[in-house]
């Protein structure tokens, strides 16, 4: 999508009186989508005439003098997130439902001026993180069809990708809002739990779930946090922000947590750890001290996450909503839904408290970085992979996501470089909560830097 976000709300007074750019964004998007129906990132979408009108009457406004900063730019909305006058689905048909209302980020976006195209895929009920759990049918990859895009918000991140939309939304728990962005060579944003309101969303783990933004450049990314964050009183699980220091993104010196050479874990594809290698590289170029951190605090969070007691919140919010036990849920889904009957109150509270300790050994690190920089993933695998072992090299998808939610982290992810197998591979920044401004800034700063060096690995090595 040639529009940019950033740009958009600096000259929308422009294409005010110009109404055939905005039009004609709309039109390219649609003619992209219906070009590429095979890539199954759309569930439903909104009919073109219909977001025309919308545009040509937001044209009309912004003549007016209307501040509409994001005029006809089309975006997409994850289909576990709630679009007034569009299903809402979870990618489970027997779900489906029609919203009263959208969702408060959804709202947000609309009233700045953006056109909501329609609802992206995902994996059911936002359990996954391999893109390949839908029932109207597998994300791949739009670098190479014979791997999985990453999920659970998989539909969002390839639309922009694509190019069928300029932004979209996406949700994050254990990696949803990140995971796709790395394997698609995009931006991810997931910001600090509770700092964009979750009301309108439907429940995964109410209280680590987040709206994330998928894009193309950080900038973008920035633009729409600062159109939807906000504390929203309706939302039990919105904050008020802390305090916190934003010096980070544009200090000309700081420094970054780095995972050990020794110690990453690529399961098997060890150019992976070469191109996180280059990355730690190109951070020390643009002024960054790299300090190595015991990377166990948060892989062991992050097992609490695939293989503890949270499944169960997540079992509790599906089992509020519809009967887990029938035949509308697919088999991989019912089967992670299912382990939540291995765990007792008793193993709640202990893996609450052992998640306590793990955060206190979490803010020990940070107190000696400004950021932690991580693979966004172990490496890539192929759809025929995930689909013979759909648990297990789903979890590994999460190795180096699943924690940060539990540990109240933010996290921006960018991509770095690509395998000599074609599939981009993305790093993910990562900061305690409120530091989402800072960790932008520093996310723009390595973008930034990606023409002074050359980071595409060749078969070999």
């Amino acid at each position: 999508m040639s529009q940019s976000v950033a740009r958009s709300r600096t000259n929308h007074e422009t294409i005010a009186r110009n109404s055939s750019s905005v039009l004609e964004a709309i039109e390219a998007a649609y003619d992209r989508i219906e070009a590429e129906r095979d890539r199954n990132c759309w569930i439903y979408l909104r009919p073109r005439e219909e977001a025309l009108e919308e545009c040509r009457k937001l044209v009309a406004r912004a003549r007016t003098g209307e501040n509409l900063p994001l005029l006809g730019i089309p975006f997409g909305v994850k289909d576990n997130i709630d679009v007034e006058g569009m299903p809402t689905t979870a990618a489970c048909p027997a779900f489906s439902y029609a919203p009263w209302h959208s969702a408060h980020s959804v709202e947000r976006l609309t009233a700045a001026g953006a056109i909501c195209l329609g609802k992206t895929n995902l994996d059911q009920f936002a359990t996954g993180l391999s893109g390949a759990r839908s029932p109207y049918g597998p994300c791949a990859s739009v670098a190479d069809a014979r791997y999985v895009s990453g999920g659970s918000s998989s539909g969002s991140a390839v639309a922009v990708a694509a190019g069928h939309v300029a932004f979209a939304l996406g949700t994050d728990t254990g990696g949803s809002g990140r995971i796709p962005a790395g394997f698609n060579n995009i931006v991810g944003i997931k910001p600090t739990v509770g700092l964009v309101s979750s009301r309108g969303l439907v429940p995964n783990c109410p209280t680590i779930d987040c709206v994330s933004v998928f894009c193309n450049t950080v900038s973008d990314g920035e633009a729409i946090i600062d159109i939807i964050e906000g504390f929203d009183f309706e939302d039990p699980y919105s904050r008020l922000p802390r305090a916190a220091s934003f010096a980070t993104g544009t200090a000309p010196s700081f420094r970054f947590g780095r995972i050990a050479s020794a110690d990453l874990e690529c399961f098997g594809m060890p150019e992976c750890g070469e191109l996180y290698e280059r990355a730690c590289e190109r951070f020390t170029r643009i002024g960054g001290t790299a300090i190595e951190v015991d990377f166990a605090p948060f892989r062991q969070a992050g097992e609490l996450m695939f293989s503890g007691p949270w499944v169960a919140e997540r079992h509790s919010a599906i089992a509020s909503l519809m009967d887990i036990d029938s035949g509308s849920l697919l088999d991989v889904t019912r089967t992670v839904l299912g382990s939540a009957a291995g765990y007792s109150a008793i193993d709640t509270f202990g893996a609450i408290h052992r998640l306590h300790r793990l955060r206190r050994d979490a803010e020990a690190i940070f107190a000696g970085i400004d950021a932690l920089v991580v693979p966004t993933a172990p490496r890539p695998f192929t759809l025929e992979e995930m689909d013979r072992d759909p648990i297990t090299l789903n979890n590994r998808l999460g190795y180096y996501s699943y924690f940060a939610n539990l540990l109240d982290l933010c996290g921006v992810a960018v991509p770095n470089a690509t395998l000599p197998n074609g599939m981009p591979m993305g790093v993910t920044l990562l900061a305690p909560a409120w530091h989402d401004r800072g960790l932008i800034g520093l996310a723009r700063r390595f973008e930034a830097n990606a023409g002074n060096a050359a980071f595409e690995l060749k078969s070999g090595g």
